[in-house]
């Protein structure tokens, strides 16, 4: 009797990891993703600077706002473009940490449901 509910209960807590690591399975999907268009927005803002390094002195600078192009102070363009790449490297840094947590309780969880399921099975056997 006391074999039976022990078991169950190690069931049902093999079932509740096995919905953590989804969980988590679904989380690192989606960082991945954050994480590929990051790298897409760090690599065009990378691009805007090294332009901003080959124009000329006095070159006019243009921000689309809308369907316009709208003059802009070369000044601020280059202060705007280099905020940005602050940002999106921190973001970066941000997600990079998050996957890495995200892999470690994945590996934690994984290697907690296998012990279950060999326990269950010879418990079952």
């Amino acid at each position: 009797m006391a074999d039976a509910k022990a078991l169950e209960a190690k069931r049902k807590t093999l079932e509740k990891e096995t919905m953590a690591l989804q969980e988590l399975r679904r989380e690192q999907a989606t960082l991945v993703a954050t994480r590929q268009t990051l790298d897409s927005q760090l690599q065009e803002n990378e691009l805007v600077e090294a332009e901003f390094g080959r124009l000329q002195d006095g070159a006019r600078i243009y921000k689309m706002v809308g369907p316009a192009l709208v003059p802009q102070d070369r000044a601020e363009s280059v202060a705007n473009v280099q905020k940005r790449l602050e940002f999106i490297r921190s973001e970066i840094q941000r997600v990079e940490g998050r996957l890495e947590k995200l892999v470690a309780e994945q590996q934690r969880l994984s290697t907690s449901a296998y012990k279950l399921q060999m326990e269950i099975q010879g418990a079952a056997a």
